[in-house]
């Protein structure tokens, strides 16, 4: 009977330790703060005004919790929600509360089509480029139609300007564009001609062709002096020697041109005269 009792009390004893041991244990055990916890991320998009504008922002706002901070897409976290001078492209925004739990959403801003708010037309009026000028003269003025304000100009995909005309331009064909003030913009091609060759070049240029170029003096591979009066720029920018040569030195026998400028004719010689007091041009 004694070693009856004595066996109970030693059960009950065990019974209390281990009782005591998992209490302890259970205790011990860390919580995690954020369990029960979702945070929720919303946002509102406004899209940008137009390709290759950073004028884009996204608007975002948490729910879950309270005490919120945001980053977008990793950095430093702010107190508020709003992200502005964002491009076209995907961002994720991240919500952390006071507890350190967050939550995170993806949003994508879009290039917005401005063009879809106003219509306009765009065209162009050229003036014609007098060749083997410098500066070059040409011009071409930008002019637009229907609806839209507040326009800017450019040329060739350049910077926009206020003025709608660009000077100093050279034959060519040219792209102007026209921006209107909401971002939409439109372009067209418009072609500088080169100015007609005058009556009076055209007369010392045939005459040039006859008695120099052909005779091989001032063409080929090796021009003489380097001068090919095949090219119609070489005889503008050689007025002023053409004149001396064929004209000046005409009865100057210490200074007399080679042949066949010697040849040259009173008609012949009047015209290159009248072309370069004329001013010497392409244009003349």
């Amino acid at each position: 009977m004694r070693i009856r009792n004595l066996l109970a009390i030693v059960i009950l004893f065990a019974a209390i330790s281990f009782s005591s041991c998992s209490s302890k244990g259970g205790s011990d055990s860390p919580t995690n703060p954020c369990s029960g916890t979702t945070i929720t991320v919303t946002g509102t998009i406004t899209h940008t005004s137009g390709a290759g504008a950073t004028n884009g922002s996204i608007s975002a706002s948490a729910s879950g919790s309270t005490g919120f901070t945001f980053n977008i897409n990793g950095g430093a976290f702010q107190s508020s929600g709003n992200f502005t001078g964002l491009a076209a492209g995907s961002y994720t925004i991240t919500a952390k509360d006071g507890s350190g739990c967050v939550g995170s959403n993806s949003f994508t801003v879009n290039n917005s089509d401005a063009c879809l708010a106003v219509a306009f037309t765009v065209g162009g009026t050229a003036t014609n480029a007098t060749p083997c000028l410098i500066p070059e003269n040409g011009s071409i003025t930008v002019a637009t139609s229907g609806g839209g304000t507040g326009f800017t100009y450019n040329l060739n995909n350049g910077s926009f300007q206020a003025s709608p005309t660009f000077s100093n331009l050279a034959p060519n064909t040219y792209t102007v564009g026209a921006k209107e003030a909401s971002g939409c913009i439109k372009t067209v091609n418009v072609t500088v001609n080169p100015a007609p060759q005058g009556t009076l070049f055209a007369a010392v240029k045939t005459i040039i062709t006859a008695n120099c170029a052909l005779s091989g003096c001032h063409s080929g591979a090796i021009p003489t002096g380097g001068l090919d009066f095949t090219q119609n720029c070489v005889i503008v920018a050689n007025a002023a020697r053409i004149k001396l040569k064929a004209v000046d030195n005409f009865n100057t026998i210490n200074q007399m041109p080679p042949p066949p400028a010697t040849g040259l004719s009173l008609a012949d010689r009047n015209a290159i005269t009248n072309w370069v007091n004329a001013g010497g041009l392409y244009s003349n």
